[in-house]
Parts: C-alpha cells; structure tokens; sequence
C-alpha cells in the first residue's frame, strides 16, 4: 500500500471557505493547526477518492490513525502531526474523531434527517474547532458555540457541493425526509440544474443552518486571545454571506462560493468586527480571567 499522500487531491488550505491559520493566528500555534489541517487533507481526500472501493478507504484511515497513534511511519502528515502534539502534550482525541466522520463517508451515501446529519458534524466538524481552541488554551465553555458554528460550516458546505458529492460520489447529504416532503428524488443533483421540488429540499437546510450560525455568534466573544477572535468573525461572516448565496441560487447551476475579491473585502469586514466585539463585546469576568 502506497502512502496516502499519493492520493492527495491538489487541494490545500488556502482552496478552503474559511481561513485555515491565517497569518492573523500567532506564528506559535499556525504549525500545529497546519499540521492537522493536513493530517485531516489527507484523509479527506482518501475517502472522497473517486476510484478506491471502501474497503481500501476504510484499510487507508485505519493506517493513518495508527501512525498518529505511534504504530509505523508510513504517512508523513501522520507522523508530523503525531510530532507536533507530543511537543505541546496534547492528545490525539480530535484527529482521530474526524477520522470517524472519513469512516462514515466511506460506507454511507445517504443520510435519513437532521439528526443524523448533525451526528456525522459531530465527527467531521465539531473536532476541528475543538482543535483549534485547546491549541490556543481555551476554556470548554467556548465548545458548545464553536460545535454549532462548525456544523453550520460543513452544512454550507453539504449544500454548496450537493451536485458534485451526488456526480462524484454517489453521496448525499441533502436529507431523504426532506427530498421525500417536496417530492424529490436524488438522482435530480445530477441534472444541470434544480427542479423546483429539489432547490426546496435543498433550501429546507438553510433555516436550521441560520439557527447553528446564530448559536455560534457569541464564540467570538467567548475566547480570551484577540487573534483567534479575529478570525472567528471573518468565519462567521464568510458563513453568512455564503447562506446568502444559497437563498438566492441554484448550486446545480449557479456559483455559490465567494469570489477573491469577495473574501478580501469580507474578511477585512470580520476582522475590524472581531476586534471590535472582543474589545467592547467580551464580558467582564471574562475579560478578567
């Protein structure tokens, strides 16, 4: 068995629609976060593979983990990232929680409703910013927010990618009781562009997405270093404007990710807001601890 690495799809963290360590993270926590963001790449890419059946996936996740959990060598990101939490003396727990979600995307093409949605966020999203708190010191307190805020990011994602997981991947995460109450099927995401019936199934994702993102506001407040609250803000505010994209447009058809430009200006938007918000938003207490 080849290194997972081989498979890699070309895709980085900068091809992402959130900042993944941006420079505006402190230069001591950007290495751990990108060495996980590549660690959680590599994976994402052996279970989205196009041509490797789910045995061979499930066979690959399984070597990744070991790696990372001290058993072999053979898959770099594994093993940096094994490194890179031994010298901070963190747990493997996260990484190895968004593997189960990459177990899941192995096996399951279908989801049933909301509930077994947010469960699979609960492995493929929930993690990563559960991450990225504990690698800045974080109180938990701010997990419950950062769990919401993440489960509205990767369902964004579920909606803006719905034609290319269902043409790629025979995969569907536009729940069956929401395309069974409008009387769709899901064999229509691999048209040109939605029927009437299938945008309203789609779009019967966006109010309790709008619910999750609201949820995960007060996140940005919640957490004691400026620079990550920086970056929260213009997460949240790229989540939004995406939202908005998809009230507004058909994901079959039309583009519904944010443009450079769009991502310049909005980013420069979130973090005169993050700033703003932790300066004068931040409770008291908080502020004091």
């Amino acid at each position: 068995m080849d290194s997972a690495n081989q498979l890699r799809s070309g895709k980085g963290h900068k091809d992402e629609n959130f900042p993944v360590a941006s420079r505006v993270i402190a230069p001591r926590h950007r290495a751990l976060i990108l060495a996980f963001y590549e660690f959680v790449r590599v994976a994402d890419d052996i279970a989205d593979h196009a041509t490797l059946g789910a045995t061979e996936k499930l066979a690959r996740l399984d070597r990744l983990e070991a790696n990372l959990l001290g058993r072999g060598d053979e898959e770099p990101e594994a093993v940096r990232l094994r490194a890179a939490l031994a010298e901070r003396g963190m747990p493997p727990t996260h990484p190895c929680d968004v593997l189960k979600a990459f177990r899941l995307d192995a096996i399951k093409l279908r989801y049933a409703n909301w509930d077994e949605l947010i469960d699979y966020c609960r492995y493929s999203a929930m993690p990563v910013g559960r991450f990225v708190l504990d690698v800045h010191g974080e109180d938990r307190s701010t997990w419950a927010a950062s769990d919401a805020l993440c489960a509205a990011l990767q369902i964004n994602n579920h909606m803006q990618d719905c034609a290319k997981d269902f043409r790629d991947l025979n995969r569907v995460y536009i729940t069956e009781d929401r395309l069974a109450a409008r009387g769709a099927k899901a064999d229509e995401l691999g048209a040109s562009q939605s029927s009437p019936a299938l945008l309203a199934a789609i779009r019967d994702l966006i109010p309790p997405t709008e619910q999750l993102l609201r949820a995960g506001e007060p996140l940005a407040t919640q957490v004691r270093d400026i620079r990550l609250a920086m970056e929260v803000r213009v997460i949240q505010i790229y989540a939004d404007k995406i939202l908005a994209l998809l009230k507004n447009r058909d994901p079959l058809r039309d583009v519904v990710h944010l443009s450079s430009w769009e991502m310049m200006l909005y980013g420069l938007m979130g973090l005169a807001s993050g700033l703003y918000r932790h300066a004068t938003q931040r409770p008291r207490e908080i502020r004091a601890a």
